[in-house]
């Protein structure tokens, strides 16, 4: 009893050692949230061997895992479908996505007003998407293909002044990962329902779960710290059998190496620098612990290509998904899935160059924004339910001309309309909450993309604006308004 005792007491002291560590770390990096926050939107990429699967083995459509307990999504085509490990390296001998071009990728993203990309250097399958010493199950050395499409978009991120960040999935590894500790979690927690959920465990590797992450991941994570530098985040994936000791060696990885770069909360154990949301939920109105926030969403029900997904998301759809993340602060990390090819999906194409349009005349209300004393008034409450939900019900929200979201910069607020009303009148009636002196304050009112001079005057309390007869872009109008300083 007194060894139990004392081991718990050590134990303790450890843990408060590693979380006082981790928080001088984390706090250095205060005054790198200003510009994250200013990106606000960027472009994810799912991109791997699975893409040339395109959800499909055997002839059969991979909708669930073969236990029927779980949904599954194109990337996940390893472990749903329970390709063996020597099947899957063989899958992975004929990848050559021929069609690539990194330029073309990256100016997609910037033409979409997209101001940062995070791409993928290994997922769950273990596959590297980059040229590393630590493996030959790679882009490089195992394919025909022989290039390396990491650097090439790191080097066209540079080109075209677009941030950059890497994905890692630092936990999951089916090819190499063993267990993905499974058996340490649930020695851990011999009281909980036994952990099976991500691992291999139909054909597992021959290894332990800590020789996965000392002799794999980390020497991994050290090449792509030091062969990219400058990135904006790191954006590591599925820590559920992580625990502290292991997060915070990943954490202190990234911070030895690049301390100006943030690390998502999925680094595990709650030693992240922001919170990346779950998968298409929006961000919530308190980010709670954290500083910044960041809304992963996909632009149909997958992240890696599937080929028969056809189930798009609307420019309405993303707009309303911008004007919700945005007004609540956070970034929206918009997902694309390229296909075996190296071609990103002609429907992805289409509606992210409309996302352009209304960039370019709006995007003045999204970039460096911050959240206004109200994030929305209007009767349309958003549901950001995540993939599932959206997935199994579709997207039935009809936004009104009374629908406004607002954000701030400085001494401008912006309230943003993806409705234009039958009638020139719209109200806002947020503005009942400014102070006499705000209100006396205001200078002018505005219609972003517009030179026409707009008449306003406050009514009651509320905004009221008559709007101009042109529109200028086609999905609704954002208003300017002026304070004076």
């Amino acid at each position: 009893m007194i060894c139990f005792l004392i081991a718990i007491v050590a134990y303790s002291q450890d843990n408060d050692l590693i979380r006082s560590d981790w928080t001088k770390m984390h706090e250095s990096k205060s005054g790198l949230y200003e510009d994250y926050n200013n990106l606000k939107f960027g472009m994810f990429i799912h991109w791997g061997i699975y893409s040339k699967l395109g959800g499909v083995w055997d002839g059969e459509h991979i909708d669930a895992d073969r236990s029927g307990s779980q949904a599954t999504i194109g990337e996940w085509i390893m472990y749903s479908a329970r390709i063996p490990r020597v099947k899957y390296l063989d899958v992975a001998k004929t990848f050559n996505p021929v069609g690539f071009n990194a330029e073309e990728w990256v100016k997609i993203a910037k033409d979409a007003g997209m101001k940062y990309i995070v791409a993928m250097a290994k997922h769950h399958d273990g596959f590297s998407m980059y040229h590393t010493k630590v493996s030959e199950y790679n882009i490089v050395d195992w394919t025909p293909f022989k290039r390396d499409p990491i650097e090439e978009l790191y080097n066209a991120c540079q080109k075209f002044g677009i941030r950059m960040g890497i994905y890692y999935s630092h936990s999951i590894d089916w090819m190499d990962g063993g267990d993905s500790g499974n058996s340490q979690i649930n020695k851990a927690n011999p009281d909980r329902i036994k952990e099976t959920r991500a691992a291999n465990l139909w054909d597992p590797s021959p290894v332990s779960y800590t020789d996965y992450l000392e002799n794999k991941a980390k020497p991994q994570m050290r090449e792509i710290l030091t062969k990219f530098p400058n990135l904006v985040e790191i954006w590591y994936d599925y820590p559920r059998n992580m625990n502290l000791q292991q997060s915070f060696e990943f954490y202190k990885l990234a911070y030895e190496y690049q301390p100006q770069a943030l690390i998502n909360s999925r680094v595990g154990n709650d030693l992240g620098d922001y919170s990346t949301g779950g998968d298409n939920r929006l961000a919530p109105a308190d980010f709670g612990a954290y500083k910044a926030w960041e809304t992963p969403g996909t632009l149909n029900n997958t992240w890696g290509y599937k080929s028969y997904d056809n189930d798009w998301k609307s420019i309405n759809e993303i707009l309303i998904n911008i004007a919700e993340i945005a007004s609540k602060g956070a970034n929206y990390l918009l997902n694309v899935g390229p296909d075996g090819n190296g071609i990103i999906p002609e429907e992805s194409v289409k509606v992210l160059h409309e996302v352009g349009e209304w960039m370019k005349v709006n995007g003045e209300a999204i970039y460096g924004t911050n959240r206004w004393i109200v994030m929305k008034e209007g009767p349309n409450v958003i549901d950001g339910g995540g993939t599932k939900k959206r997935k199994e019900h579709g997207f039935k929200t009809n936004v009104t001309s009374e629908d406004f979201w607002f954000t701030v910069k400085n001494n401008y607020l912006y309230i943003i309309s993806l409705k234009w009303p039958q009638k020139k009148e719209v109200l806002i009636k947020s503005f009942a909450k400014l102070t006499k002196d705000e209100v006396d304050n205001i200078m002018s009112v505005q219609i972003l993309g517009c030179k026409d001079q707009l008449k306003w005057k406050l009514k009651e309390g509320a905004l009221q604006v008559i709007l101009p007869s042109r529109r200028p872009v086609a999905n609704g109008y954002v208003l300017k308004v002026i304070f004076n300083k």
